[in-house]
């Protein structure tokens, strides 16, 4: 009788032989199986994704090794999306018993992959329709998600390569531009590729070297043009009307693993000469010398967010961004932003070239630090946190730029442009006989102007935070830009120092320059809104309220009553429209008139009126030249310049 350390022995013996027997059917049936897998992708090609997977040639080589030739992926009726003539593989056998595919080399000899797209759709239209799948109540684990996918993806990155020959071409509607990998190698953690661009009328070549460890996670990877010219990008101008390029890009992931259920993921990557040129950022090239963002991502089961000792420096202007996102009960949003102390004149100049054209060659002394705390949370959106604060010390600009905020305390001459042309010029001051002093305006069109369009213009410092609240929140349910928060301030100088067009180095230009006209002193309330009312359209071709009321009331603007003032303040947003809010010379239409009892009420509300100036409150009567276009069908309803704060100012 077998003692019990026989039986063992005698167990492992027979194990053994098992598995090696089985290794042996796998060798000798690997081809075998390998034609049942293949047949099985082909199936499921053709049954989720409408395409057929065909391969000449497939087969083992050794253990590990396989070799495949002549493989193809045609989307039903379409163009060929991916042709390989000749690849071979090895992959890790442990690995493979477990269904994990790890690629441990890689060889492609030609081939491409094309994404067509023309009228009749495209030949990667099935890869981008979402699948219905059952899913059940169970909660995604964003760190685990994004793990697997992670660790998927590189495993899929071979630890050798070797690639010639093969492209990658892109032909959307006849816009067509091929990246031609003349080579493309990875052995000993080192990554070299040379990449032949060509497009219309364009041919670059780029480089893509450093190191790289798919297994380990990590990489130091530089791109860049080897003739040292900066590397520009086709297809985009053509698609999205966007020129773009820079001279080089570094990336660097350092550390990328779980630790304690968080998915870490840390290093850096940076750029320098960055050129973008978009008729919505600005009307000429912007162009960045140097940036460098150093991200630590953290990504918990529920939450994803960039860790607040990351840091993001634009030429010489360093700040620590801090953005979140949690979603445990509700779907909560957060964004933190502080810029260190530092040196007027160095942000001043460190920001980027042609996004703030009117700032070039302003010079400042002083120091700032800035904070902005921004939180968002979706079930209870009018709880939002908005908070900006720049905090100064001692500063002061010592130059202007091509904005010289001084010129608004003196005459000057103001050109409105419509529709990108140029206006008649109207002097801003006693030359000219339409110009109206402040004081010399009706107090009713300054209340109910200022009631309408910035309540609080006398106290605050050109921003209003409740508004940028309000305007955010608005703008956040209705996924649009429906509302802004512009003050009179901004209006004020969007009109004398910049221009109409709807860009973003526009709205920065404006937000700097308002801050330093308000915040400097460099005007004072009373001037302001006097300028303001003096150059602000109010009609077809008329500018100024000493214009204005004549063109509507053959009145001087000391004379206007409540209604008349009523009417101007409520034809600001649409001055060119003002047909649309009038049945006749002297009754308004319903939401018109609705309007103005608001405004009205507004106004007693807040003791900026009272009974007795109602008295006299005659009927509107549109006297003069205005007269005749109330017989006209309005051809024109252009939005003033100046908006109101229930509309989107941009």
């Amino acid at each position: 009788m077998r003692t019990k350390k026989q039986k063992v022995f005698l167990l492992l013996k027979i194990s053994s032989i098992i598995l090696l027997l089985g290794i042996v059917l796998l060798f000798a049936f690997r081809n075998t199986i390998l034609e049942k897998v293949i047949h099985r992708i082909d199936a499921k090609m053709e049954r989720d994704y409408q395409c057929r997977l065909t391969i000449a040639k497939a087969e083992f080589q050794g253990l590990t090794g396989l070799e495949f030739q002549q493989i193809t992926l045609v989307p039903k009726n379409a163009d060929t999306l991916v042709r390989i003539d000749e690849l071979k593989t090895k992959v890790s056998f442990w690995k493979l018993l477990v269904g994990d595919i790890q690629l441990g080399k890689l060889e492609i000899n030609k081939g491409y992959i094309q994404l067509v797209k023309n009228k009749n759709g495209s030949n990667f239209d099935a890869f981008l329709r979402s699948k219905k799948e059952k899913t059940d109540n169970t909660e995604v684990n964003y760190a685990k998600l994004l793990n697997r996918l992670s660790s998927n993806l590189l495993d899929l990155v071979p630890t050798d390569m070797h690639v010639k020959g093969f492209a990658f071409k892109i032909n959307d509607q006849g816009n067509k531009v091929v990246f031609d990998f003349t080579k493309l190698a990875l052995a000993d953690k080192k990554l070299n590729t040379l990449i032949q661009v060509t497009s219309d009328g364009f041919s670059q070549e780029w480089a893509i070297n450093g190191f790289a460890d798919p297994r380990d996670r990590k990489a130091d990877l530089e791109f860049f043009n080897p003739k040292s010219d900066t590397i520009q990008l086709p297809y985009l101008d053509k698609k999205f009307n966007l020129k773009t390029g820079f001279q080089s890009i570094h990336f660097n992931l350092e550390n990328l693993s779980m630790d304690s259920g968080d998915l870490h993921i840390d290093g850096y990557s940076s750029i320098q000469n960055l050129m973008v040129n978009h008729p919505k950022i600005a009307s000429k090239d912007v162009v960045i010398k140097n940036a460098r963002f150093d991200y630590r991502w953290i990504v918990g089961p529920r939450f994803m967010a960039l860790d607040s000792t990351s840091t993001v420096q634009l030429n010489n202007i360093k700040c620590q961004p801090y953005v979140s996102y949690t979603h445990e009960t509700d779907k909560i949003y957060a964004l933190k932003l502080a810029i260190p102390k530092m040196t007027a004149n160095d942000f001043i100049t460190s920001l980027p070239t042609g996004l703030f054209r009117h700032f070039e060659g302003m010079e400042a002394k002083g120091n700032f630090s800035y904070a902005l705390h921004f939180e968002y949370n979706d079930h209870k959106p009018n709880d939002i946190i908005f908070e900006s604060k720049l905090n100064p010390e001692g500063l002061k600009i010592t130059k202007y730029g091509e904005a010289d905020l001084n010129k608004i305390n003196g005459e000057f001459i103001y050109r409105a442009i419509d529709n990108g042309v140029a206006q008649r010029p109207i002097v801003v001051g006693a030359s000219n006989p339409n110009f109206t002093p402040l004081d010399q305006i009706s107090p009713y069109l300054q209340k109910c102007v200022l009631t309408s369009e910035d309540p609080s213009f006398f106290t605050h410092r050109g921003f209003i935070n409740s508004a940028f609240k309000q305007s955010i929140v608005k703008n956040i349910k209705t996924k649009k830009f429906a509302r802004g928060a512009s003050t009179i301030s901004m209006q004020l100088v969007k009109n004398v120092f910049l221009t109409r067009e709807k860009t973003l180095s526009r709205k920065l230009e404006e937000i700097l320059l308002v801050y330093i006209l308000e915040n400097n002193r460099i005007s004072s309330k009373e001037r302001m809104l006097e300028v303001y009312f003096n150059i602000i359209e109010w009609g077809p071709n008329v500018y100024g309220i000493g214009e204005a009321s004549r063109f509507y009331f053959n009145k001087i603007p000391q004379d206007l009553n409540v209604n008349q003032c009523l009417f101007l303040a409520g034809i600001i947003p649409k001055p060119k429209g003002f047909m649309s809010r009038l049945e006749n010379s002297e009754t308004f239409k319903p939401y018109a008139q609705q309007h103005n009892d608001f405004l009205m009420r507004l106004m007693f509300k807040r003791n900026l009126i009272t009974e007795t100036d109602t008295i006299g409150n005659f009927a509107l009567d549109i006297s003069g030249p205005a007269k005749m276009y109330l017989k006209q069908k309005p051809v024109n309803t252009t939005t003033n310049d100046s908006l109101s704060l229930e509309e989107f100012d941009f």
